[in-house]
């Protein structure tokens, strides 16, 4: 009996200490462990590697062979008879490789960049007889004719429409002779496309947030470049409203939300580097404030890709090559000084630094098309360091 009770007494005395004991050993392992994760954001092994001509000239070789593969191909227009069945050359003499329209028109985007980047690039004269073979006034034409049919309205809409204004208003400045032609050549199809930013967007009540190609932040924010390369007054106007429509009243926007498993663009992110495009300045930084009053965890980190061999999974390595170009081009439109400037640069390096190894491999669900992310992100670093 005495035995039982000074059992009774050591659990009733003891217990609660033990219970408390093991409770800050705990916070002690969790703090220890966010210690060890903050010195490892910061660490030199983190660093992302220069974009060197060796590194452009891997890219552009896997979008050369890409642009020119005309299987496998994703066919998604809508059939209004026996007649417009047809291989993809056929309904695409212009952009017919890379599995699909929009990827095409992306790797065309990636090529021009280089050229202009890389001057001494070693597939410099493929690149320019391949996109001056498939660039051509008649093959736009064709794409042109395949745009006003019947039910196309929704063709590519509008991540494709954005990357085809990409492509023309990266042409649109450009002082190379051949650049000037590959313009001249590609506007009417891109006039075309901004008329249908004119059909859809007055019509479309709300925005579609999703980080997937529906995404309409995304396709207001290349079609904005494109008005001002282009030095389109009334449709860089009209981009702006609607911009402001759908997002100039967004508070406290829920990013630890994020990300669901085929995003390929950060919901929260994308619409703040649309409004950084509109706002001034000093209006994007109150606007931020409200927008993401603090930096969650969950955009702290790379999302994890844990299938790359899913065709749709691998959109996860995409997705942590868009979050760092936003959070670069976010942390230049923030004050220096400001904790968010820092969380958002030193996040930007993570992604960057997870995704880029994965740009180039076996898996042509992702080397398709990760290039052209991984350029544009490069873009973005590039304006920071210099």
């Amino acid at each position: 009996m005495s035995q039982i009770l000074f059992f009774i007494f050591l659990k009733k005395s003891l217990y609660p200490k033990f219970i408390s004991m093991v409770k800050k050993i705990v916070m002690l392992m969790a703090v220890s462990i966010f210690m060890v994760n903050n010195l490892i954001s910061q660490s030199p092994n983190l660093m992302i590697p220069p974009f060197t001509v060796e590194t452009a000239s891997k890219f552009s070789g896997q979008a050369l062979s890409c642009i020119t593969s005309e299987y496998p191909y994703k066919i998604s227009n809508v059939l209004n008879s026996d007649k417009d069945v047809a291989t993809p050359i056929q309904l695409h003499p212009a952009f017919y490789g890379c599995y699909d329209w929009h990827s095409s028109v992306q790797g065309h985007w990636l090529l021009v960049k280089l050229v202009q980047l890389f001057p001494d690039l070693p597939q410099r004269e493929q690149i320019i007889k391949t996109i001056d073979q498939n660039i051509t006034v008649k093959s736009i034409e064709a794409e042109l004719a395949f745009l006003k049919l019947q039910g196309r309205t929704a063709f590519e809409r509008p991540y494709g429409w954005a990357w085809l204004l990409k492509l023309t208003s990266e042409l649109a400045n450009s002082n190379d002779p051949i650049q000037q032609v590959w313009f001249k050549r590609l506007f009417p199809l891109a006039e075309t496309v901004k008329s249908l930013y004119y059909e859809y967007l007055p019509g479309l009540y709300y925005p579609v947030r999703r980080g997937v190609n529906e995404n309409t932040a995304f396709g207001i924010a290349f079609a904005l470049d494109y008005a001002r390369a282009v030095g389109d007054k009334t449709f860089e106007a009209f981009l702006i409203e609607r911009a402001k429509f759908y997002y100039f009243n967004d508070r406290n926007i829920p990013a630890s939300w994020e990300p669901e498993g085929e995003d390929f663009l950060s919901p929260s992110l994308i619409e703040a580097d649309l409004m950084r495009r509109v706002l001034s300045r000093e209006e994007f930084v109150r606007w931020f404030k409200d927008f993401m009053p603090s930096f969650p965890y969950s955009l702290t980190y790379p999302a994890v890709v844990a299938d790359r061999e899913d065709p749709r999974g691998v959109n996860l390595d995409g997705l942590n090559l868009s979050r760092a170009w936003c959070m670069f081009e976010l942390a230049k439109a923030l004050p220096d000084d400001s904790q968010t400037h820092r969380d958002l640069w030193q996040a930007g390096y993570r992604h960057a630094a997870e995704a880029l190894p994965n740009v180039l491999s076996d898996n042509y669900g992702g080397t398709h098309w990760l290039a052209s992310y991984a350029v544009y992100m490069f873009m973005s670093l590039a304006d920071i360091q210099q």
